[in-house]
């Protein structure tokens, strides 16, 4: 009996491995994308093999307290531990389908008259010859693999979020002291204004349309310092802080890289967590699909029991009990049904491929959208200075002017108005100018280590 066991069970796996060559078994692959080598042919700039995605998030934001924030988020935002555990469930729904490959066992022991009974070891397996248990197999591993992508998805939003908002605290910070030397100037000019009034050289409109600017002025104070507190308590939540000030230094010591590279265009296949995620969930239809191929083919079982009975303490090896049963399954009614799945699991692989499609062509246009702005940024900062040394010299010469009655209050209030505007203009703009870097190291798909 032992040997008919043996045999039959050899005569299944030679089955497993002569078919393991069947369609149903294969892998999937990625297909050809034509498109690729051209996301990035409106960019300006070389694209070097090495991407700027590659260089650890600590060089990119050297500013030491950025760091110790983001530090700070990577462990207690809410968002990316949610993500790890996800992983983690993921990581069990692997093991279960790798369980369901191996046979399974039970034991059963039963009592009978006094002193005698019977006990068991039941074992049954499924013999995966068409691979819908290999499918699912692979199925789960794609899926650990998306939750994975889906962590790092996470992890480089968190990293280029908080920077960002750091990066606007300072930028809120600039604006506000720009405004408060407005002011102090604004409150000179007021004075002078008052002087020349008595002296008759101005009137009194010139005085109350340079304090009716001061008031101005005032007002955008107060909304900046409000935008600030807003800022601070948005950040303390994405950091998983309760509402606090937020330590920082300042906007002109920031040192950013002065030369970016987006690397080759097939890196975002690699890099960009979204684009992953899209092709593990194509990855995942098309073993959904296999699955319900596998399903018109019939169902290989085999299950067996050893066993024996005792009379009291004398085990009796003529009553040794040993069976192996094999079954086979055959879909007959159910085709139609079958038939649909498998329609529907090809519907949800094109849906798929398109996704995954879309996903790669949103990637290069935020790449190539990133570097624009970063051009941009850095063309208009340039021009922002100069704009603002012109301005401070007319702001001078108008009032030398005023003082000696060569212009009026109107020259004055226009210079101010221009000069605050310019200044403002360029904090904005050297804002952007950061932005742009973030922005482009999120669209690379950096600021994610495994080991963090």
């Amino acid at each position: 009996m032992i040997k008919n066991m043996i045999y039959k069970a050899a005569v299944i796996a030679t089955a497993v491995i002569t078919l393991s060559g069947c369609s149903l078994y294969r892998q999937y692959e990625r297909a050809q994308l034509p498109f690729l080598d051209s996301l990035y042919r409106r960019m300006s700039v070389p694209c070097d093999s090495t991407s700027t995605a590659s260089v650890s998030w600590d060089m990119i934001f050297t500013d030491s307290l950025l760091q110790d924030w983001i530090r700070t988020g990577l462990k207690y935002n809410t968002d990316l531990n949610v993500a790890r555990f996800k992983v983690k469930e993921a990581e069990a729904a692997l093991l279960s389908a790798r369980w369901a490959l191996f046979p399974g066992a039970s034991f059963s022991a039963q009592g009978g008259a006094p002193g005698s009974f019977s006990a068991s070891v039941n074992a049954s397996w499924e013999a995966d010859i068409f691979g819908a248990l290999h499918n699912s197999k692979r199925k789960a591993q794609a899926a650990l693999e998306q939750s994975q992508a889906y962590e790092q998805a996470v992890q480089t939003q968190l990293v280029a979020t908080i920077a960002n908002s750091y990066y606007a605290l300072l930028m809120l910070d600039e604006q506000l002291a720009v405004s408060n030397r407005t002011l102090e100037t604004w409150e000179e000019n007021i004075r002078t204004l008052e002087a020349l009034k008595r002296a008759g050289k101005t009137n009194e409109a010139a005085v109350l349309q340079a304090k009716a600017n001061k008031l101005s002025v005032e007002a955008d104070v107060l909304t900046l310092e409000k935008e600030i507190l807003s800022m601070e308590n948005s950040l303390c939540a994405l950091l998983g802080l309760v509402p606090m000030p937020i330590e920082r230094s300042t906007l002109a010591s920031q040192r950013l890289p002065e030369h970016l590279s987006a690397g080759i265009p097939a890196e975002l296949l690699s890099r960009r967590p979204d684009v992953r995620q899209a092709e593990l969930a194509l990855a995942q239809t098309f073993y959904a699909t296999n699955t319900a191929r596998a399903a018109f083919y019939p169902a290989v079982s085999l299950s067996g029991a050893l066993g024996w009975t005792a009379n009291g303490a004398t085990v009796d090896p003529s009553k040794l009990i040993a069976n192996l049963i094999g079954s086979l399954t055959q879909p007959i009614f159910g085709r139609g049904v079958n038939k649909a799945r498998l329609q529907a699991a090809q519907a949800q692989q094109e849906q798929a491929a398109y996704q995954f499609r879309q996903s790669l062509l949103d990637a290069g246009v935020e790449v190539n959208n990133a570097l624009v702005l970063w051009q941009t940024a850095q063309k208009r900062v340039e021009l922002d200075k100069k704009q603002i040394l012109n301005l401070q010299a007319a702001v001078w010469n108008t009032q030398l002017l005023m003082k000696h009655g060569n212009a009026d209050y109107i020259e004055v209030l226009t210079a101010q108005k221009n000069l605050l505007q310019a200044e403002l203009s360029e904090v904005s703009d050297r804002y952007d100018e950061i932005q742009s870097v973030v922005n482009l190291y999120h669209a690379l798909g950096g600021g994610y280590s495994p080991e963090e």
